[in-house]
């Protein structure tokens, strides 16, 4: 039995009553973008849809038109290569996700910068800058050096010393989150819907701007922590990588149920009241701070208890990663 899209979860397929709807034009905008995303990987569901539209009073005889001309114009003109006409005619790629068919017996689909919007001559480098997301061009980057460099500064230009190290450590974990959550979704990627709707979109886009995020902020906050004084007793430098990618993990997963954002800003949440909070209830800074957090970075059973953590989120987020395919509610 096929289910139609009712939003609870990724397993549903199109039913005749969707696609009637969407044949029809009278579909949800949502609605439609979530379909034309689910037939890229359904077949069974391409069909549906495709005998909706054919059985269409309007598009079932604009089709066979546009079908008749296709072969008309396929007998009288030579066959030559789609992406060469394409940069024939104005000297640029066809984008992600266009598919030209033929006279019924093959099927091209080429592939271009369609799929975050791209300006079409832009170099490689700057393309995969473009695509790594919002965030790594945007508030959350300076953020992130102000931090960095800041934590620096306050421990041998402002005399702290020692004590900045516990700071930067209850810290760091969360600073990835911030930028996940404006690199992906309705409220931070103002080519969300396009990027989206493209083969390459969803889960798979979310996580390459996730990573763009990690590749950033990883580097940057373990030198800051390398850099400063040690503290005695306390966690090495990179004793926030792991806790990191559980939280990043998390809110990623928590992000297919509720969205990007809130999912970020709820994992955000809880870290700041399980956390630094508690972590912070004996002082501000210094010893004190340092030994309420130490419990949260330091040993293998805390470090094997966050790596547990993240392997659990990742699995979780393989098992949802259908719900990326559909547009998120504001």
């Amino acid at each position: 039995m096929r289910r139609e899209r009712s939003g609870l979860g990724p397993d549903w397929h199109v039913g005749g009553e969707l696609a009637a709807r969407y044949a029809a034009g009278t579909a949800a905008e949502s609605e439609a973008w979530s379909l034309e995303k689910h037939v890229e990987a359904c077949g069974a569901c391409a069909a549906v849809v495709s005998s909706a539209v054919r059985a269409g009073p309007e598009t079932g005889p604009l089709l066979a038109g546009i079908r008749a001309a296709v072969l008309e114009r396929a007998v009288q003109e030579p066959r030559e290569s789609v992406g060469a006409r394409a940069y024939a005619n104005n000297g640029t790629s066809p984008a992600i996700g266009t598919t030209v068919t033929g006279a019924g017996t093959s099927t091209t689909t080429v592939t271009g910068a369609g799929t975050t919007g791209v300006p079409p001559r832009l170099s490689r480098a700057a393309r995969v800058v473009w695509a790594a997301g919002p965030a790594l061009r945007g508030a959350w980057l300076v953020a992130l050096v102000v931090v960095a460099l800041g934590a620096v500064a306050l421990s041998y230009g402002a005399g702290l010393g020692a004590s900045v190290r516990p700071l930067l450590l209850v810290t760091a974990p969360v600073l990835p989150l911030a930028g996940v959550a404006l690199s992906y979704g309705l409220h931070a990627d103002p080519l969300y819907e396009i990027a989206t709707s493209t083969p390459a979109g969803g889960l798979r886009l979310l996580l390459t701007r996730a990573a763009a995020v990690l590749a950033v902020s990883v580097p940057a906050l373990t030198l800051a922590g390398a850099v400063l004084p040690v503290a005695a007793g306390g966690p090495g430098a990179a004793a926030w990588l792991l806790p990191g990618l559980a939280l990043t993990l998390a809110a990623l997963a928590l992000g297919s149920f509720v969205g990007g954002r809130r999912g970020a800003a709820a994992v955000g949440a809880a870290w700041l009241a399980f956390v630094v909070a508690p972590a912070a209830a004996g002082g501000p800074a210094g010893a004190a701070l340092m030994a309420g957090a130490s419990p949260y970075f330091a040993g293998p059973a805390v470090q094997s208890g966050w790596a547990a953590g993240a392997v659990a989120c990742a699995l979780l987020l393989a098992a949802r990663r259908r719900s990326f395919d559909h547009l998120e509610t504001p």
